[in-house]
C-alpha cells in the first residue's frame, strides 16, 4: 500500500482545490484507539479508488449527537451551527462518515439549521465502489467460507433504513453469511446509543451488550462485522466478558473491506 495522505479542506482551499468527498471523521474516530484504526482504512478505500477526498482537522469538532440525545438541545444547536457555518464556508457537498450517530444528525438534524449535504454512510460507499467494479475483494485476505454476522448499528439500520449496503460488502467475500436472531428492522441496540455510551446502565437484569453478545455467540460466527464505532466498543466488550477473544473476532465493514481488497 502506497503511502497514506489525508488532505485538509484548509490545504486544498489553500490550492484552490475542492474534493470530491468530505470524510467527517466524528470523535470516536479521532480519539478512541479502536476506532482510529476504521478511519485510517476508510482513507485507504478512497486513496485506492482514486477519490479525491478531505478531512477537516483540527477544525473538525463533535456533530452535537451525544448533547441532543442527552437531552441539551442548546449545546446540540450551538455545535451544530459551528460545523455548519465552516461547512458551508468551505462549499461542501457531499460527507461520507464512519459513525452512524454523526450519519443520522448531518443528514437529519442539520437541514432544519441551514446545512444541506448529501450524506452516505462508509458502507454505502463501499456499496457504490462494489457496484461500479472498483472494490473486488481479490488480492487480499480470503474470507471465503468464513462463518460472519453483521450487527445492525440502530442510527444505520431502524434510523434510516440503511439495510443492504454493509451486507453487500460482505457478500461478495464468499463468506458463510448467518443473520443473527433479531436484526434489521428487528435488530437490538448494542447498548451505547442515546448517549447511553457516557453514563453507568441503570439497575437491571443484565447489560444490553451482554444480551447482543449472547445472541452472536449463538449463531457461532468466526467475525461479527460491525458499522459504528460504539457498537465496536460494546460488542468487543461483550465478546471479552465471555473470553471469546481467540474465537470470534470484531471487524467493521471498512477493515473487513480493505483486508479483502489487499490495501
Amino acid at each position: 500500500m502506497s503511502e497514506l495522505i489525508i488532505p485538509t479542506m484548509a490545504e486544498l482551499l489553500a490550492k484552490g482545490e475542492e474534493p470530491e468527498i468530505l470524510f467527517w471523521v466524528g470523535c470516536a474516530g479521532s480519539f478512541d484507539e479502536r476506532a482510529q484504526k476504521i478511519t485510517r482504512d476508510i482513507c485507504k478505500i478512497l486513496q485506492h479508488v482514486g477519490i479525491k477526498f478531505a478531512v477537516l482537522g483540527t477544525e473538525e469538532s463533535c456533530t452535537g449527537d451525544p448533547a441532543k440525545r442527552a437531552g441539551n438541545e442548546f449545546l446540540f444547536q450551538m455545535q451544530a451551527m459551528t460545523n455548519i457555518e465552516l461547512l458551508n464556508a468551505y462549499n461542501v457537498k457531499k460527507i461520507v462518515t464512519g459513525c452512524p450517530h454523526c450519519f443520522n444528525t448531518l443528514r437529519n438534524e442539520y437541514p432544519g439549521l441551514g446545512g444541506n449535504y448529501d450524506v452516505i454512510h462508509h458502507s454505502q460507499l463501499i456499496q457504490e465502489l462494489i457496484n461500479d467494479g472498483k472494490l473486488r475483494a481479490e488480492g487480499g485476505e480470503s474470507f471465503k467460507g468464513k462463518k460472519i454476522t453483521f450487527h445492525d448499528p440502530c442510527y444505520l439500520g431502524r434510523a434510516n433504513n440503511v439495510y443492504e449496503a454493509p451486507r453487500k460488502a460482505l457478500e461478495v467475500l464468499d463468506a458463510d453469511l448467518v443473520e443473527l436472531k433479531r436484526c434489521k428492522s428487528n435488530g437490538l441496540c448494542c447498548g451505547a446509543g442515546g448517549a447511553q455510551m457516557f453514563k453507568e446502565p441503570e439497575a437491571g437484569n443484565k447489560d444490553i451488550n451482554i444480551e447482543r453478545t449472547e445472541e452472536i455467540l449463538a449463531v457461532k460466527p468466526q467475525i461479527v462485522a460491525a458499522g459504528c464505532p460504539f457498537c465496536m466498543t460494546m460488542l468487543s466488550d461483550g465478546i471479552k466478558n465471555f473470553d471469546k477473544e481467540k474465537e470470534v473476532e470484531v471487524l467493521d465493514i471498512a477493515e473487513i473491506t480493505v483486508r479483502a481488497n489487499g490495501l
